[in-house]
């Protein structure tokens, strides 16, 4: 009995000392919780935006490379309606909670599906806590606690719920120009154009999968056949002195095909130093090169 007294007083004691830093605190003296409410990559303001859509005929799926690969104004130039879903890092264990939350709530016509071999490997903690922190709290947030098994998120979570449950959120207002990033209509993220100078060598390197990201890949797709959407899976381009680093893209290409129709658009036609702002992110003279063959791809099937 004494024990079990134990365990709830020391747990109420944890709850309370990680509200009271997370309320307190600045953020270099709480490294093991953060909370990044309107942070990198505006999914605060792109969430918001979701609850308002009815209706698209494209739903973008994915990380970064999706939210700042895909321009919903040059869809839209094109008759297509679009709604860019993409959030940082974002792995298969945040797009399940996604669908899930979001896919039953507005019409989707088609799904383009954003798919890297990296975040398949990832332990999806950066992504856990962008979701928490700028999504809703209900019970599919326990998912994001027990696959990622990381004192973070544990953190983040007790925070979340503290924050959600006292709606300490409702009057944030997450301003639309940040940095150099400016967020557009639909729930894309415009970089303001710059050039990159990659590296003149790089060290070969392998992708590591994670099974359970694979089993949420999976899970994802038989989530979208469900509700008899329509779907693509594109590799968004990157540098290809990145891609190339890499030596085992025939595995994951492999994997992605056997769950629906795949698009590489790696390494093809666009320049290292002259489409990109970084090794990963296309600047926007790139997204524009590389939306406008996706169009004609997409129109062609």
């Amino acid at each position: 009995m004494h024990i079990v007294l134990f365990l709830v007083f020391t747990t109420c004691l944890y709850v309370f000392c990680i509200v009271l830093s997370g309320l307190v605190l600045p953020q270099k003296l709480r490294p093991n919780l953060m909370y990044p409410l309107g942070g990198n990559g505006h999914l605060f303001s792109r969430i918001q935006e979701l609850k308002q859509i009815d209706s698209v005929d494209v739903l973008f799926l994915g990380s970064s490379h999706a939210y700042r690969g895909f321009d919903t104004r040059i869809f839209a130039d094109s008759s297509i309606s679009v709604f860019n879903l993409g959030s940082s890092a974002q792995t298969p264990l945040q797009t399940n909670i996604l669908l899930k939350r979001y896919l039953d709530k507005i019409k989707v016509q088609h799904i383009i599906y954003e798919v890297y071999p990296g975040t398949l490997c990832s332990d999806g903690v950066e992504a856990s806590l962008d979701l928490l922190a700028n999504d809703g709290f209900d019970f599919m947030n326990f998912d994001l606690l027990i696959n990622t098994k990381h004192l973070k998120v544990l953190n983040t979570f007790i925070y979340a719920a503290f924050r959600k449950y006292f709606r300490l959120d409702d009057d944030f207002k997450e301003p639309k120009e940040k940095y150099d990033d400016l967020y557009v209509k639909g729930g894309f993220v415009e970089k303001k154009a710059k050039a990159y100078h990659p590296p003149k060598t790089r060290a070969t390197n392998t992708f590591k999968h994670k099974a359970n990201q694979v089993k949420y890949f999976k899970e994802n797709i038989a989530l979208i056949k469900s509700q008899d959407i329509k779907f693509t899976l594109v590799i968004a381009p990157v540098t290809s002195s990145l891609y190339s680093s890499y030596t085992n893209h025939d595995f994951f290409e492999e994997l992605f095909a056997k769950q629906g129709t795949l698009l590489n658009y790696n390494p093809k036609f666009l320049d290292d130093s002259l489409d990109f702002y970084d090794a990963h992110h296309l600047n926007q003279r790139g997204v524009e090169r590389f939306n406008r063959v996706l169009i004609r791809d997409f129109k062609k099937d």
